[in-house]
């Protein structure tokens, strides 16, 4: 194979090519990359994405886990004077490495797409902005209302560390090769202001998983079958004007934040 000749897809990494010139821009577009930014990419493929990243930002940062792909970018390297390209698992990467302000800019691989963006959440006084090329699916659960069924542990944590809206769908024709599954472009702003403090934020997430660890239970069974005192529970649903009926699925994200500081601090 010539070595300019672009690797093939390997199903094992979630590799679906992005190949529609109209998407690429709007992903961009919806991205609001401008010549200062620093945008960091995951995944960049076969650099059709990196292309018009490195042509409209200041720096990009390019995180490749396949070595093939990596070495046929690095062989086109002088046309990118601006980009960053390196060999690695972004889901070990050091994010908090990256420069705060960084955009986050990807056509994440759809099998780690949610520890992935659980990852970058994590960072999130570093990316003011992350647009996420995800399976429909997963799209869906991170704009979902309480009461839905895609609503749950996703929505909630997303949700609370994010302002998110769902760009656009994107239909298979525009990958090589074409997925099986449907996708969507979310725009996720990150919230500078935070309702819990650090200390606090690992035991509501604790309590958010817990709630929702037991759909079809009610919200205090599921909470007492994963070690939470039942009478502090029901205390809490109280204070909060909740029956003992209630599911999680239900509650919103307010609710749940609410729930939490009642569980873990009772007056």
């Amino acid at each position: 194979m010539d070595p300019l000749d672009p690797p093939a897809a390997v199903k094992r990494l979630g590799q679906n090519f992005l190949i529609d010139p109209n998407i690429i821009r709007k992903i961009v577009a919806l991205a609001e990359v401008g010549a200062n930014d620093h945008v960091l990419e995951i995944g960049p493929g076969r650099g059709a994405l990196t292309d018009l990243l490195c042509k409209t930002a200041g720096r990009v940062t390019a995180i490749e886990v396949d070595p093939r792909l990596h070495a046929y970018l690095a062989e086109r390297q002088h046309d990118y004077p601006n980009l960053d390209l390196i060999l690695a698992d972004a889901l070990t990467y050091p994010l908090e490495s990256l420069p705060a302000g960084t955009i986050v800019v990807a056509n994440l691989p759809y099998y780690i797409s949610t520890p992935l963006l659980f990852a970058l959440l994590d960072q999130r006084d570093r990316f003011p902005r992350l647009v996420l090329m995800l399976q429909n699916e997963v799209a869906d659960r991170l704009v979902a209302k309480p009461g839905t069924s895609d609503y749950g542990v996703l929505s909630v944590m997303a949700q609370y560390a994010a302002e998110i809206t769902k760009g656009f769908r994107v239909s298979a024709q525009c990958f090589r090769p074409r997925p099986e599954v449907g996708s969507a472009v979310v725009l996720l702003r990150t919230r500078v202001q935070r309702e819990l403090s650090p200390a606090e934020e690992p035991k509501f997430a604790a309590i958010v998983k817990a709630a929702f660890a037991h759909r079809r239970k009610t919200l205090v069974n599921s909470l007492r079958d994963e070690g939470y005192d039942q009478i502090r529970i029901a205390g809490a649903l109280e204070q909060l004007a909740l029956p003992m009926s209630v599911r999680a699925e239900v509650l919103s994200l307010e609710q749940l934040i609410r729930l939490s500081r009642l569980m873990l601090f009772p007056s």
